[in-house]
């Protein structure tokens, strides 16, 4: 048997094959000659075998992979949109669970996250220093402390930080990697958000005392201070600005999210609706004719079927379900 370093990173391709063996066996058509061949293609190359048990894995934690999700879409390259891959799903007229349809088709370093969390779902982590960290929908983070320093790997989501100072004694820097750069806290608490969207950036929020970006592509580092947020990528930082409050809250207070609420202040329609996706497993459309509606409010997130509701009891709009998972605000006259 072929033999791989333990930290490779496994091949694209390897990622479609599993997905294609774990939807065929679980689709209730495969054979005894499927089985067999499924079980010669996992002994025949160690990344195989290691690709088939990730795969299983989070089988096990989202649920049995459902007949009607299908080959094409698990066929999908590993990087494929999430929306793109849940847009296919609704199509397909599936009446998938909600635990898979949480789950993001993403690139294999998600897989092995040391921290996640599914669509609607959010975690409250404490580290080994005592800093404190919460997990918003659909995150992934690895957690990487050393001698030398704290780091936290945000590979996709968002997360609010606690910094405490460092219980080792040797004022170990805390720094936040993402794809597009790196973050040092300056004693601070802040919020942290990679786009899932394809613009490839990072967003920074300062809640208290100061944070420090370095953009990966070697632009030069800026300092934001308390109340102030920017948008960087790897070549260049957006210039800072306020970070928006929520009505009466006070400033520095824990984003809303913390406590499963979506607030909107004079906020558009399309710009509520697209956040509150977010927390939603399938597709959640928006109507050009209500686009530019204004909304105003706390919501609950636990339950975004009666925000929706409560959405069409406020606006001139109605809410149309094909599916659970195909939803669609539409003008109350169409």
């Amino acid at each position: 048997m072929l033999r791989r370093p333990p930290c490779a990173p496994l091949d694209p391709g390897v990622i479609r094959q599993a997905a294609h063996w774990l939807a065929l066996l679980h689709s209730g058509r495969a054979g005894a000659d499927d089985h067999e061949a499924c079980r010669r293609w996992r002994q025949s190359d160690a990344a195989h075998e290691l690709a088939w048990q990730k795969a299983e894995r989070l089988s096990r934690q989202f649920g049995a992979v459902p007949p009607a999700l299908g080959v094409p879409v698990l066929s999908r390259q590993a990087g494929a949109n999430r929306r793109a891959a849940l847009k296919t799903l609704a199509l397909l007229g599936s009446t998938l669970s909600a635990g898979w349809l949480g789950y993001r088709y993403a690139p294999w370093p998600d897989w092995t996250a040391d921290y996640r969390t599914a669509t609607g779902e959010s975690r409250d982590l404490l580290l080994d220093d005592g800093s404190r960290l919460a997990l918003n929908t659909d995150t992934a983070l690895d957690v990487r402390y050393s001698p030398e320093e704290r780091r936290l790997r945000l590979q996709r989501g968002e997360i609010y930080v606690q910094t405490a100072p460092d219980t080792a004694g040797r004022a170990r820097p805390f720094l936040v990697q993402t794809p597009q750069g790196t973050l040092r806290a300056l004693g601070t608490r802040f919020v942290v958000r990679q786009l899932d969207d394809g613009q490839a950036a990072t967003r920074l929020e300062v809640l208290e005392h100061r944070v420090e970006i370095t953009p990966q592509g070697g632009a030069r580092p800026l300092v934001l201070e308390a109340g102030q947020q920017a948008w960087f990528t790897a070549s260049g930082i957006q210039a800072p600005r306020p970070v928006a409050q929520p009505p009466a809250a006070a400033a520095g207070d824990a984003p809303g999210w913390t406590r499963g609420v979506l607030y909107a202040a004079d906020t558009p329609l399309a710009d509520f609706l697209e956040e509150l996706s977010r927390y939603r497993p399938g597709v959640l459309r928006c109507d050009p004719a209500v686009a530019r509606l204004r909304l105003s409010g706390a919501f609950q997130l636990a339950d975004t079927d009666r925000v929706l509701d409560i959405v069409a009891q406020t606006l001139p709009v109605r809410v149309v379900r094909r599916t659970p998972y195909w939803v669609t605000v539409l003008p109350q006259s169409a």
